[in-house]
């Protein structure tokens, strides 16, 4: 039997109540427009959306087949309060009807709405929500040089940073900073904290050695770490030899949070907090670029897979919030 198949035999409700992920939807305080601060009901997990290039899937608790949420764009991302998703597009259709938008899909009445468009050859990077919903930050550019916060009632665009390329922007949870994915031209490849008060960009992590390949920060839900990947500790292995590591926003503190070398992409925490999942791809998996869901407790001592399909070329994983 393959893995997909021994995926779809796994005693799924045993693991939907160990990741906190809700049965069922629970109720929550609907929102009129795009960009209302989140509620402040206690949050309860929902279902996972993966971007794969060419769209974005949702995973519904308890279920093992992922279901299509949107047709085309990628990087997915949930506000807040779970109701909306903002995605983008940077590709063309053949026959020229898609070109590059920055948009919002409304995920109770299933309406889209754009915020950017721009001819073909604009690029977008994957979206972050501020804590309140009323903007997302993402890198545009030329040169993937400029971050930008763009107000989701009114398309409006500001100017965070700009001059060194970017990726990866993640809004931490208290509104205060973005981590991000920063190249600088004299120190090279390396993690910064945005401090949006000041404007300024603080390093926050450089690779131990020349070729590292990290990144994907994400703040710890209480703001004080942030979590990235790695392969600091495997750089001999040729494959599968990421980890999952954190450092404190000073700076310091550097932690290696996972044992066992895998292939870790966009790590996200529950909406509730108390879970860390990432795409990953088992160890006994039969198509090497087959990723999948792995879900660790916040505080890294257990792992296991989410039973589903495989999410080959996958970019982006998210953890929504239930409605």
């Amino acid at each position: 039997m393959n893995r997909r198949a021994l995926l779809r035999t796994a005693a799924l409700t045993g693991v939907a109540a160990a990741t906190g992920l809700a049965a069922t939807s629970t109720a929550g305080a609907a929102t009129s427009t795009a960009g209302a601060a989140a509620p402040a009901a206690e949050a309860v997990n929902g279902p996972w959306l993966v971007s794969v290039g060419w769209g974005v899937l949702q995973v519904d608790p308890g279920r093992t087949t992922p279901r299509e949420l949107l047709p085309n764009g990628d990087h997915a991302k949930t506000s807040p309060d779970g109701r909306y998703v903002a995605w983008v597009n940077t590709a063309r259709s053949g026959d020229g009807s898609l070109e590059p938008f920055v948009a919002v899909y409304d995920r109770t009445t299933g309406q889209k709405r754009t915020l950017l468009a721009d001819p073909f050859g604009v690029h977008y990077g994957a979206p972050t929500w501020s804590p309140d919903g009323t903007e997302i930050a993402l890198v545009t550019g030329e040169n993937n040089d400029r971050l930008i916060a763009v107000d989701v009632a009114t398309g409006a665009t500001r100017v965070l940073i700009q001059g060194h390329p970017m990726a990866d922007p993640d809004w931490s949870r208290d509104g205060s900073m973005i981590a991000l994915r920063w190249h600088s031209r004299s120190e090279g490849p390396q993690l910064r904290v945005l401090e949006l008060a000041t404007g300024t960009a603080r390093r926050l992590y450089t690779p131990g050695a020349p070729g590292e390949l990290f990144g994907s920060p994400v703040f710890m839900p209480d703001s004080g770490r942030v979590v990235f990947r790695t392969d600091r500790w495997y750089p001999d292995l040729e494959s599968s030899n990421h980890s999952l590591a954190s450092v404190r926003i000073g700076g310091t503190g550097l932690k290696r949070l996972t044992g066992e070398p895998r292939f870790y992409l966009s790590p996200v925490f529950s909406p509730d907090g108390r879970y860390c999942a990432a795409l990953s791809v088992p160890p006994e998996n039969e198509y090497p670029d087959g990723g999948n869901i792995i879900v660790s407790t916040s505080g890294f001592g257990e792992q296991w897979w989410i039973p589903g399909d495989e999410y080959d070329d996958s970019t982006r994983l998210d953890w929504a919030r239930a409605l």
